[in-house]
């Protein structure tokens, strides 16, 4: 009998959140823009691939409060108006309400809406790398870390499927830099330089964001961090701060496969390089 009032206490609850954001989200027509916030949204997009360490950006990011997300949303982008889409996800489901503070996080004053794309079919519409209210944060890692922690993530997959997944997904991100061709909407982060260069990779994500808030290596927990389908399920991922030892990992990946990633990493690295903000030419 308590059981059954409390869930009946709590759909209520979750049905008047979801009506709240539903209608401030839904009443204005334009896609950036909801009923009585005065400025209109910007969309940050973390364009990556697995086992790059977007989940530890996205955590560091949308622990700034410009900056709303949890992870993948695994939307499909066709047009515009899917970000009415995105804001009803990241907002009802990055959020926890079991007090009566907790009604302070109705706020929707953030600058940014966040989501992570680490696969080729969920930006349908290319053409929403072109317009001005768009920023993206490009992150790549080597490929033979990457490689052993996606067999280790995915053991069901043989070392082909994880090579053509990665091979097409650094074809995939150099094509959508040079699209964009922007620097002042496009950063390029490496895994090392967020473990390693923390601080300067900070302080541009600072500029290049134009956050009143200072990024940091320590970041909120969420309900959706170390979910599946979210983003990484490891328990690093719930330490909140950034964990600079390396798992162990007993993956070998074949040296005449892995010297071809490399190729290609190099080659996506520089193509990213000439089109996207990096650390190493940033003062």
């Amino acid at each position: 009998m308590i059981k059954s009032f409390r869930e009946a206490i709590r759909f209520f609850k979750n049905s008047l959140i979801y009506k709240y954001y539903d209608l401030r989200i839904q009443t204005p027509s334009n896609p950036y823009e909801v009923s009585f916030k005065k400025d209109a949204y910007k969309v940050l997009f973390i364009l990556s691939h697995m086992r790059s360490g977007s989940s530890l950006l996205t955590h560091i990011v949308i622990s700034n409060p410009a900056i709303k997300g949890y992870g993948e949303t695994h939307i499909r982008y066709s047009s515009e108006a899917d970000f009415k889409h995105l804001m009803s996800k990241v907002y009802f489901h990055s959020q926890v309400f079991t007090n009566i503070q907790d009604l302070g996080k109705l706020k929707m004053n953030h600058t940014y809406i966040l989501d992570k794309l680490l696969h080729d079919n969920k930006l349908l519409n290319e053409n929403l790398l072109k317009l001005d209210n768009f920023y993206f944060i490009f992150l790549v890692r080597e490929p033979k870390r990457t490689l052993m922690s996606m067999l280790d993530h995915k053991p069901h997959w043989t070392e082909k499927e994880a090579i053509d997944y990665y091979s097409q997904r650094l074809s995939s991100l150099t094509k959508y830099s040079q699209i964009i061709n922007d620097k002042k909407r496009s950063l390029l982060i490496t895994h090392h330089q967020l473990i390693n260069e923390s601080e300067s990779v900070f302080q541009i994500l600072q500029n290049f964001l134009n956050t009143q808030v200072a990024f940091s290596e320590n970041y909120q927990i969420l309900n959706t961090t170390g979910k599946r389908h979210v983003g990484d399920f490891k328990e690093n991922i719930r330490s909140g701060r950034i964990m600079r030892k390396p798992r162990e990992l007993n993956m070998s990946i074949s040296p005449h496969l892995l010297e071809e990633q490399i190729q290609n990493f190099d080659h996506c690295y520089e193509i990213l390089s000439q089109c996207c903000q990096t650390i190493s030419n940033h003062p």
